[in-house]
């Protein structure tokens, strides 16, 4: 028998690649961080010597979700201001709210409470945009969470940096830092067409195909942006973006609820990858991202949640389910999107977005064991027919029992195992008390 480090035996598997199938009564078998192979159980235990072996019989195992847009420490501000626009939530609220308290330590226990929470919830890696990405980093490493972390670029002075330049200059640090780390990427991070001027985003372009990583920032979020850019550039953001160079296969654009079709038409074009988050689009009234329009056209769709002050959470089965059921709606077909398309989008499409699929975003021989488990003999998820569309439908975060990462056992049994949830509620009760005495509330009305 050959000895390996871990063998999962589960009742279902669902790989996500090649194709929808789904695997019935089938084991896992990982070793050093990375899949063996995906064999039937009564074949694995008689080949396999494992050091844990884990019976899962009431289980899915599934990639681990991957979150491509999040301002993880944003969590701290969770609920600090809802039912609010955009603008007036951004202006009154969080950016006075951010020069006040953000700083290294806030980002450093507001990251671990994100991470938490996003463990909790079978996300396996996160796309973080936020200041001070040199403490998201170090608490993911930490952790032993997967995470891209964005070099953030804004043009006005934060505590983060003064400058477009210093910005650069601190993020290509980090690059440089974390280039060999095997679950650390860096990704640039250009805030939104309307804080980054002309300059700063023609020198991430050079950077980026120098350096080749990826750029992720806000575009065509808001009917506002669009007029804002018509107004300052005489043209919509994209034009501006395809202008400077930026239309290619290395951008993620977030949010993209106000599209024309030749703009559909010039993303598919591009190669530009799309980042859908819809519930955080649904709560500010930003507008809806035409996803299966996007998905016929053979654009790359992926999702995420947004910051928790916007959401109010980093529930990826929710992003699932609002994602399935919104682009029904907005394209008039219950057939739209269906449930295996929208696992994709929550898993293998994040890490193509992410310029990481050949390492993680499926159940593959030879990829990084980043796993999760589902556990759906409960009342509330009896009974199953389809796994895949059970996952998205019936099945909550709460259902998460077990995950790891790069073979790692990060959450067993609904524990934590690298993070201490109890010293994080403890300092996130500190950091509220703080920022609340300090926030003149709008009540909603």
């Amino acid at each position: 028998m050959q000895k390996i480090d871990t063998l999962i035996n589960a009742r279902w598997i669902i790989p996500v690649e090649p194709d929808d199938r789904v695997l019935e009564d089938h084991s896992i078998a990982i070793h050093e961080g990375r899949i063996l192979a995906l064999t039937p159980t009564r074949q694995a235990i008689q080949q396999y010597d494992p050091q844990h072996s884990h019976n899962l019989t009431e289980h899915i195992l599934m990639p681990g979700l991957i979150n491509t847009h999040t301002h993880a420490a944003m969590s701290l501000f969770r609920g600090l201001a809802d039912d609010l626009p955009l603008m007036e939530w951004l202006q009154d609220h969080i950016w006075p709210a951010e020069a006040q308290w953000v700083n290294s330590e806030f980002v450093h226990d507001g990251t671990q409470l994100a991470m938490a929470e996003m463990l909790r919830g079978g996300t396996t890696c996160f796309n973080d945009m936020y200041f001070f990405p040199d403490e998201v980093a170090r608490v993911a490493s930490q952790a032993g969470m997967r995470a891209a972390i964005g070099l953030i670029v804004i043009d006005f002075p934060t505590a983060w940096a003064n400058d477009a330049d210093e910005y650069l200059s601190k993020g290509l640090q980090l690059h440089d830092r974390y280039r060999h780390d095997p679950l650390i990427t860096t990704i640039f991070a250009p805030h939104a067409p309307y804080t980054v001027s002309d300059a700063p985003l023609k020198r991430i372009q050079v950077l980026a195909e120098e350096l080749d990583i990826a750029i992720h920032m806000h575009i065509h979020e808001t009917a506002g942006e669009i007029k804002q850019s018509v107004d300052n550039f005489q043209q919509r953001p994209l034009s501006r973006l395809y202008e400077l160079g930026l239309m290619t296969p290395r951008l993620l654009a977030v949010h993209m609820t106000q599209l024309e079709s030749d703009e559909i038409t010039l993303i598919a074009e591009t190669g530009v990858h799309v980042v859908h988050c819809p519930e955080s689009n649904l709560k500010l009234a930003s507008g809806f991202c035409p996803v299966h329009q996007l998905d016929q056209t053979g654009i790359n769709v992926a999702l995420g949640t947004d910051g928790a002050a916007s959401n109010n959470d980093l529930d990826m089965f929710g992003e699932m389910r609002t994602a399935a059921m919104l682009a029904k709606a907005v394209a008039s077909d219950a057939s739209a999107t269906p449930a295996a398309r929208v696992l994709q989008m929550a898993t293998i499409n994040g890490a193509r977005a992410l310029g990481i699929d050949g390492e993680t975003g499926s159940l593959l021989p030879n990829k990084a064991a980043d796993i999760i488990a589902i556990h759906v003999n409960d009342i509330e998820a009896t009974p199953l027919y389809h796994p895949q569309s059970h996952v998205v439908y019936a099945c909550g975060r709460d259902k998460v029992t077990d995950v790891w990462v790069a073979g790692r056992h990060l959450l067993s049994d609904r524990r934590l195992t690298t993070i201490d949830e109890a010293a994080i509620r403890q300092r996130c009760k500190q950091w509220q008390e703080k920022i609340d005495a300090s926030d003149q509330h709008i009540e909603p009305g």
